[in-house]
């Protein structure tokens, strides 16, 4: 210790120090280098304190993310992707001209900054400068317009079609469009989020080829990740795809290094393979699947996801379902606070109109539902009465005996209800059928696979009642949902609901330029279709999110669609370092 003062640490007159300690007793200069040793340990101790208030943690490029995903991807491509596996993929190596951001709003991605002409027919956006795609090709005005053209082309069968008919596209130059709208819409601010394919790697494939090139399975895009290598199987369907940071996307590298996507069949496989640590993360799991990811000690994430469940009435096939009551006392009877919680246990929100709860900060949509009332049944039994129903006492279901033209006829409360062979949602339609059962309603339950239901059942319209779901949007866009014109196939207004004040709504819905405007056009219709009851609104889930918990930099908490849960992925992190806070970036 004594050469330590003197050779090491070179303390000023050290010699006359060495004299003093030399004529201290053994006892004192032990008690010396002791309370020496103190004061060291203390002053590193509070540098040690004194750096941690004044320095800040940030975030670190590295690490890698294992993400699983339900589903073998076919089109890697924003222009067709069609399943969840297709666009997650493609939010992950694409970008658009605007993408959206953790709050809800759109922000730009390629765009520097767009216009909207006052008439709302003319959009102008201008490029970024100096933007590349992930095989070091720039980005021009031309990319866009071919990619909108694509959209366009009733050949290529684009499910983004409808969003750009009629809508034409003008070069200005190479950084800067204009699109120009036949009539105003409100929405079409979203179409600018599609993703933009290189020209120059699709010009020259055929129409008739383009959804059977292989660059559908490893393509080239701009976005945040690119395609680092591909795992196949024996049979050469992917497996895992390998991506790395794009240093030169238009938002900025992203933090984490590499994402593995890892494909898998089932959900049972994925949360296999989550459990074994296969991957670190993985989305939209099943309530009853909860207690198993929490068990095992999984971080889950709840995100709010404009998505609806109800059963849609058809009234053209069961005519009994033209009379207010009965739909009134229908829907009356289910408890839908239960369903939430027996089902969906307690990750969601019960409805009773056509949006979720203060849909994306738009501050329309249903408020939870008051607490269940154990007279439910009661109440929809005194709606019937009063509409003239009667119960048989034989058969316990109600009945109603009306005279028209001199002839008597009796109607029955006896229909089927439809609704998808999955688990989820069968149980709902279980508790439904068991409260109306009680109620003295006759139902029958058909469960379909959901290929044949879209085909055979839901395009048909063959169903008296029909449990099933809507993704409203970012934008609550309702029209393809109720408007009148769109009761038949392709429509999604699978109640058949026709209302003439409501159609009118929803055209001046489309046309409005602000969303304020917007608010209040969507909350009439809201209103509208809640009061007439065309549908049972039953329930929004949550969408669930299993993170690791040493992920930082994730904040979205609404999300428009499965895939915008990658919305802020440049923000997300695995790395830090502490720096002191003046050295930080300043805004």
């Amino acid at each position: 210790m004594r050469d330590l003062f003197k050779k090491q640490i070179h303390i000023p007159g050290g010699q006359k120090i060495e004299t003093a300690l030399n004529r201290l007793t053994i006892g004192e200069r032990a008690i010396f280098y002791i309370f020496a040793a103190i004061l060291i340990g203390s002053s590193l101790m509070l540098f040690s304190y004194a750096n941690d208030a004044i320095s800040v943690s940030v975030p670190v490029k590295g690490g890698s993310l294992s993400e699983g995903i339900i589903g073998s991807p076919r089109f890697i491509n924003p222009i067709l992707a069609i399943s969840d596996a297709d666009r997650d993929l493609s939010a992950l190596l694409f970008s658009g001209l605007l993408r959206p951001s953790p709050d809800g709003s759109l922000i730009p991605d390629l765009a520097e900054s767009y216009l909207i002409s006052d008439d709302g027919l003319t959009y102008t956006v201008i490029l970024k400068k100096e933007l590349y795609f992930h095989d070091e090709s720039p980005i021009t005005s031309d990319d866009i317009i071919f990619t909108v053209s694509k959209a366009q082309d009733p050949e290529i069968k684009s499910p983004r079609r409808a969003e750009w008919g009629g809508v034409t596209t003008e070069k200005i130059d190479d950084q800067t469009i204009k699109f120009h709208l036949p009539r105003p819409y409100y929405p079409f601010i979203e179409n600018l989020t599609l993703g933009i394919i290189p020209k120059n790697l699709w010009k020259d494939v055929s129409n008739e080829e383009f959804a059977y090139s292989l660059k559908n399975i490893t393509p080239i895009g701009s976005g945040p990740f690119k395609i680092e290598d591909v795992k196949k199987s024996n049979e050469g369907i992917p497996t895992l795809y390998k991506l790395s940071s794009f240093e030169k996307y238009a938002g900025g590298a992203p933090f984490i290094e590499n994402i593995y996507v890892k494909l898998y069949s089932s959900e049972n496989e994925i949360i296999d393979a989550w459990k074994m640590g296969e991957i670190d993360s993985l989305g939209g799991i099943s309530p009853s699947k909860t207690a198993d990811i929490l068990k095992n000690g999984g971080a889950m994430i709840h995100l709010n996801l404009p998505r609806i469940y109800g059963i849609f009435l058809n009234q053209n096939q069961f005519q009994i379902f033209t009379e207010k009551a009965v739909r009134n006392a229908l829907s009356t009877a289910i408890d839908k606070n239960a369903i939430v919680q027996n089902i969906l246990l307690g990750y969601g929100t019960a409805l009773d109109g056509p949006l979720p709860p203060d849909h994306l900060g738009m501050g329309v949509g249903s408020s939870s539902l008051s607490t269940s009332s154990p007279n439910l049944i009661d109440q929809a039994k005194k709606i019937l009465e009063k509409a003239g129903w009667k119960i048989n006492e034989s058969s316990g279901i109600w009945e109603k005996t009306e005279k028209v033209k001199n002839q008597t006829t009796t109607k029955t409360l006896a229909f089927s209800l439809a609704a998808p062979n999955v688990p989820e949602l069968k149980e709902a339609a279980k508790m439904v059928a068991d409260a109306w059962k009680n109620l003295g309603v006759s139902v029958d339950l058909k469960f379909f696979e959901l290929s044949d239901l879209s085909q055979n059942v839901i395009r048909p319209r063959k169903y008296d009642a029909l449990l099933f779901g809507q993704v409203t949007g970012r934008n609550p866009d309702l029209f393809a949902f109720w408007h009148s014109s769109q009761r038949n196939d392709p429509g999604y207004n699978i109640a058949l609901y026709a209302n003439s004040k409501v159609d009118k709504l929803l055209n001046e819905a489309r046309q409005v330029k602000n969303q304020k405007d917007q608010q209040k056009i969507v909350d009439s219709i809201y209103n509208e279709i809640k009061n007439d009851i065309p549908a049972i609104f039953l329930y929004t889930p949550d969408y669930l999110y299993v993170l690791p918990e040493n992920l930082s930099g994730f904040s979205a908490e609404s999300i428009a669609s499965p895939t915008e849960r990658f919305t802020d992925i440049t923000n997300w992190y695995l790395q830090s370092e502490k720096i002191w806070e003046i050295f930080t970036p300043q805004n």
